[in-house]
């Protein structure tokens, strides 16, 4: 199974590190490896999340994911959007934007005669607006998760509470328009602030419309005695193996989510380089294609149902990540740092779920693993 699984993001890798190799001699083969562990690292937590939503997903929708999706995760997010940022920031057309990019002047000022800033200088004064979107998409997911009473809960002590205050009507909209109105304030730069508010509230509007069409066209799920149940989470409504109308709502929201997640991998790719083909071939080809498998892999060995905290520690690394992105806004925040806050939530809640799953063994070996219970 792993290698079916990993078959061909192994088979996508070689390929990418000899065009790189041919592209751009042996540094660009070394950018590559770093660019593509940079995104890994970024985006485990991504690909947890990814499975929650999967797995409620029909054969069908969980194959356009994971052909068209990573097409649009591939060459959209990684290739063809900064080039988007550059050419609606600086004013050039698409094919200066490209030559830009592939051709970077020696400083900022010669490009142009008149002093005109680089492809990497454009796509890093975009960085607020960006990540304000990215922030408030993600804090709003966050925000839905941990206001969500549940079964199972992870961090009893913070989750139960805030599950109960979650009982305010919209109060993640409220919470989320706080952090959006003090980023705004005090983080970003004076001539930032109107795109920074304009951004942000595009981001919760995106959540708020991707996430209530998901609701509109939510399928019941069967109880045990046949009877529908509904319930709720931090993404999307669950879903009983969605197809059509809903499969293709759960398919948009996924889209919207990883490039929300690509945010903060793409700009902080610009630190390393700001060649678009490595970092297309890196971020993409490399780091998209594994963090699909992993994405699979989850579902398919059923990890989430194994490991019960995995999905509560993937949603607080999507807060840290949000909360990250806003804080960027005004400070410069190192990527290393962002990738190793996910790793460790989401590593912190995997040994919870084995130390669970070992605690209920030893009580009574017959009892199914995944029975609800709380530490």
């Amino acid at each position: 199974m792993v290698l079916r699984i990993f078959g061909l993001s192994i088979a996508i890798s070689i390929i990418a590190m000899i065009v790189a190799f041919i592209y751009g001699g042996p540094e660009a083969l070394f950018l590559v490896i770093i660019l593509s562990i940079l995104e890994i690292s970024l985006s485990f937590d991504n690909a947890v999340i990814n499975a929650t939503v999967l797995r409620r997903m029909s054969d069908f929708w969980q194959k356009i994911f994971l052909t068209i999706g990573i097409v649009i995760a591939v060459f959209g997010m990684r290739l063809v959007f900064p080039l988007v940022i550059v050419w609606a920031a600086s004013g050039l057309g698409p094919v200066a934007a490209l030559d830009l990019a592939l051709n970077p002047p020696a400083d900022d000022a010669a490009y142009f005669a008149n002093g005109e800033p680089s492809y990497e200088t454009i796509l890093t004064d975009a960085h607020p607006q960006i990540a304000a979107f990215g922030g408030m998409f993600l804090l709003m997911l966050f925000l839905g998760f941990i206001f969500e009473e549940r079964e199972i809960t992870w961090l009893s002590w913070l989750e139960k509470p805030l599950a109960r205050i979650g009982k305010l009507d919209q109060l993640s909209v409220v919470v989320a328009g706080i952090v959006l109105v003090l980023s705004g304030s005090f983080l970003a730069a004076d001539d930032k602030v109107s795109t920074v508010m304009i951004s942000g509230v595009l981001g919760m509007i995106t959540y708020i419309a991707v996430n209530g069409l998901g609701e509109l066209f939510n399928l019941p799920e069967e109880g045990e005695e046949g009877e529908e149940v509904t319930t709720k989470s931090g993404g999307p409504t669950e879903f009983a193996k969605a197809t059509g109308k809903a499969g293709f709502f759960l398919f948009l929201y996924l889209e919207v989510l990883d490039a929300s997640f690509s945010f903060d991998g793409v700009i902080g790719a610009f630190a390393i380089t700001a060649d678009p083909i490595i970092i297309a071939l890196g971020l993409g080809f490399v780091g998209a294609m594994f963090v699909r498998s992993i994405t699979v892999f989850l579902v398919r060995k059923g990890t989430l149902s194994d490991y019960v905290y995995l999905e509560h520690g993937a949603h607080w690394a999507i807060g840290a990540l949000a909360v990250i992105l806003m804080v960027s806004i005004g400070v410069h925040i190192n990527e290393i740092i962002t990738g190793l806050v996910g790793v460790f939530l989401i590593g912190a809640a995997f040994i919870s779920s084995l130390i669970r799953n070992k605690r209920i063994a030893k009580e009574d070996p017959k009892l199914d693993e995944n029975t609800p219970a709380t530490v």
